[in-house]
């Protein structure tokens, strides 16, 4: 039950994630997010600074949790781990983006290491892909992993030029499928096997 109680903090960060970039984006007033990039909200001495600092530490402790939650739960479902343990990549660079803001050089060094969560969604392809405890495992994966791959026409600055802002939300989005796919995932998993156990001790 603690793992299953874990395991819903993924569902939680898109919310978080997003509800902090629209109430910042407010705050600046004339922020446009198809234009404009997503560190841009927690610039040092804007108005939204320190919002959305406080915003991505929280998301940042919360996909820690949920990591906790998943690799508890790959363990007890036999399932390999190291898709897992790749989305810490998002809890480090979150976290350093926001102790370091723009326009600190820190800000992009530690910002970088999130750019490598797609393998996350790819690796459940190669690991999880042929193992039947996660339903829908493979299209999942697959469909955040193709829109998470559309966040990399941001280093394409003549394909879509004008929306640097919305290039990088592909990103964003990409991932907010992942956390919520694998949270309602695990979660069923987890009820399959509470379900079994008690099967097993009234038989």
């Amino acid at each position: 039950m603690k793992s299953k109680g874990l395991l819903y903090a993924g569902a939680v960060i898109p919310i978080v994630f997003f509800s902090t970039t629209f109430i910042c984006g407010y705050m600046q007033g004339n922020y446009n997010h198809l234009s404009r990039m997503v560190s841009e909200l927690g610039t040092i001495g804007t108005s939204s600074q320190y919002v959305f600092m406080a915003g991505l530490l929280v998301c940042s402790v919360l996909s820690v949790l949920f990591v906790v939650g998943l690799y508890a739960s790959s363990r007890t479902a036999n399932l390999s781990v190291i898709p897992v343990v790749l989305i810490l990549l998002y809890s480090v660079s979150l976290a350093g983006a926001a102790i370091f803001p723009l326009p600190l050089r820190l800000h992009g060094i530690l910002g970088m290491p999130s750019v490598l969560l797609f393998l996350s969604p790819l690796m459940s392809l190669i690991l999880w892909s042929k193992r039947k405890q996660l339903s829908n495992v493979v299209p999942m994966s697959a469909l955040s992993l193709l829109v998470m791959s559309l966040g990399f026409l941001a280093f394409l600055p003549d394909v879509l030029a004008g929306y640097p802002g919305l290039k990088q939300r592909f990103f964003h989005i990409g991932w907010s499928i992942w956390f919520f796919y694998l949270s309602y995932a695990f979660v069923k998993l987890l009820d399959k096997r509470k379900v079994l156990e008690h099967n097993e001790v009234s038989a």
